[in-house]
């Protein structure tokens, strides 16, 4: 049977070529940017101790009795020859202080430190982390979260392999601990696709942001930089935005083996998210321009790419050649989101890929359109 191409008329010229345009650009997404991350040769060894250098690690909590409970000693216990833990206990009601003293018993490493509650001064997260860091003994200070477990007791030596005199950051991945649940599952699917591009952009040397759960930087650095004095006016941004701001691609590493690896504590319900989500986007528009390009461009053509693809099959314009370059598309997609979740070690996520490509454009703009008609209200974290 032989093909026959037909001839566009105005109307599906325009939108042939928004969409030959649009798959360009997601093949260049996917293929020069998210591929980095599944093909990038990861190191196989960690250095020797006499190579690591000493790490402050630093974790700011707000009634997290439970969850450093549960996970504190998971950090206090690593398996590295020099390293202290600094835990802020910021203006916390539950009982995180007695919990706290009785872990200082037990860990010599351990060292607390305690905002206490002020009626007439508020703050956010960015002044307990300043604390900390200032408190730090150490040059290298590796930030994690409260509700966050390291995936191994080598995931401060694994971090560390890459703490050198070029580096002066180090972007790790950190996950949420899988769960029961479409909404878990949308969750997880979530984090691994934004870590999959800030890992690809940084690997292609423009590093943008990196994670609060698991994020490594010179205290030097941070104090060159007056820390998070361009952007404390904001709730968020401790992570994306300092990044954002220091961040090249002389100075920054990216770490991904499993051991490097945080899980956190996903939230229990949709509006928890969206107010998360939220929140975080409103650090997004201090962006620099050509980031916010960058990353408006992606979505927005996924959009124009099926929008456009749609309406010319529904002309029945070359429905075949239409069909197979959209099936190539999407093929190239899984095959990519596949390889790269077993890089991250991201399980039982993958049968969302195609509902998320639709969707979550339409439902991060939707946020973000919230975010600019409503007034923001600041929250810790």
């Amino acid at each position: 049977m032989s093909l026959i191409l037909t001839e566009p008329t105005t109307y599906e010229f325009v939108f042939l070529s928004v969409f030959f345009l649009a798959l360009i650009v997601q093949l260049f997404f996917y293929f020069l940017i998210y591929l980095r991350v599944p093909i990038f040769k990861i190191k196989t060894s960690i250095q020797a101790d006499v190579d690591l250098l000493p790490v402050s690690v630093i974790i700011c909590a707000r009634n997290e009795e439970m969850n450093l409970e549960s996970f504190l000693p998971l950090v206090l216990e690593q398996k590295y020859p020099n390293y202290e833990v600094i835990v802020v206990d910021d203006c916390s009601t539950d009982d995180t202080d007695m919990l706290l003293k009785r872990f200082l018993k037990r860990y010599d490493h351990l060292r607390v430190t305690t905002i206490k509650q002020d009626d007439k001064f508020s703050h956010g997260k960015k002044l307990a982390l300043t604390i900390g860091i200032k408190a730090a003994k150490h040059e290298w200070v590796l930030l994690t979260d409260a509700d966050c477990k390291p995936e191994s007791n080598e995931w401060i030596a694994t971090m560390a392999s890459n703490f050198d005199a070029t580096n002066q950051v180090v972007l790790g991945y950190g996950g949420y601990i899988s769960q029961k649940g479409f909404l878990n599952k949308f969750l997880r699917f979530d984090t691994f696709f934004i870590a999959l591009q800030y890992f690809g952009f940084a690997l292609m040397g423009k590093p943008y942001m990196g994670v609060g759960r698991n994020l490594a930087y010179r205290k030097e650095l941070f104090f060159q930089n007056k820390g998070f004095a361009s952007h404390s006016h904001l709730s968020s941004g401790d992570d994306d935005l300092f990044i954002h701001q220091v961040a090249n691609k002389r100075n920054t590493a990216v770490e991904f083996r499993v051991n490097s690896h945080t899980r956190s504590v996903p939230q229990a319900t949709l509006s928890e998210w969206i107010k998360q989500k939220r929140r975080h986007l409103t650090s997004s528009p201090l962006y620099k321009t050509s980031t916010k390009v960058w990353l408006g461009l992606e979505p927005l053509t996924r959009i124009l790419f099926w929008a456009s693809g749609i309406v010319l099959l529904a002309e029945q314009f070359n429905t075949i050649i239409i069909a197979s370059i959209m099936s190539f598309r999407v093929l190239s997609m899984f095959i990519i989101l596949k390889i790269a979740m077993n890089r991250l070690n991201e399980r039982k996520i993958f049968i969302l890929s195609l509902i998320y490509d639709l969707f979550a454009p339409l439902l991060i703009s939707s946020l973000m359109l919230i975010n600019r008609l409503t007034k923001k209200r600041s929250k810790w974290n």
